[in-house]
């Protein structure tokens, strides 16, 4: 008969181990041998402890005598620390024009870099107006002036296309 994997969230303790044999692990952390389940048992109540499986896949179930509320703590608190790692990528826009100025150019490049560096993905929106759209050339050119000079510190998500009077590219870090 295969081992029945834990059906609620966790693994299972106590008299919830249904298998007839262990290999048992102290609480202090002494490999003790396999043994029947219920001999497991009776040795973490004698210690006023719980018998927790580890890993129920093994063959036989590996069990450890320890404290489950504190057992469940720790993992709270793993849980936790992971979340504060994580990182959300946000996507930060960009809007430039196809006649732009050079130092405007400049400071728009200086926040595309800072953005990058932070982990974001920038979208670059180039907006045309009026008779602009005659020049899709020049916008054009902008947007491949901003890649090259990004160079190797980002890559093209998406390259530049036309949606109806701009043109928007995406770019994200390497």
């Amino acid at each position: 008969m295969p081992n029945q994997l834990p059906t609620r969230d966790g693994p299972r303790v106590n008299e919830d181990i249904r298998v007839p044999q262990v290999r048992l692990i102290d609480q202090d952390g002494e490999m003790l041998g396999v043994m029947s389940a219920r001999e497991a048992l009776l040795r973490a109540y004698d210690v006023g402890m719980d018998l927790l499986e580890i890993s129920p896949n093994a063959d036989p179930p590996v069990c450890k005598i320890t404290d489950y509320g504190k057992y469940k703590y720790e993992q709270q608190k793993k849980a936790n620390e992971a979340r504060k790692k994580q990182k959300v990528v946000e996507i930060k826009e960009i809007k430039v024009r196809p006649n732009i100025d050079d130092h405007d150019y400049e400071v728009k490049m200086r926040a595309a870099r800072s953005f990058i560096e932070e982990g974001d993905k920038v979208k670059v929106t180039l907006r045309f107006r009026g008779r602009e759209m005659a020049h899709q050339d020049l916008g054009a050119k902008v947007l491949e002036r901003i890649r090259t000079e990004l160079g190797d510190t980002v890559k093209v998500e998406s390259m530049p296309r036309l949606e109806n009077r701009q043109m928007i590219m995406v770019l994200a870090p390497k």
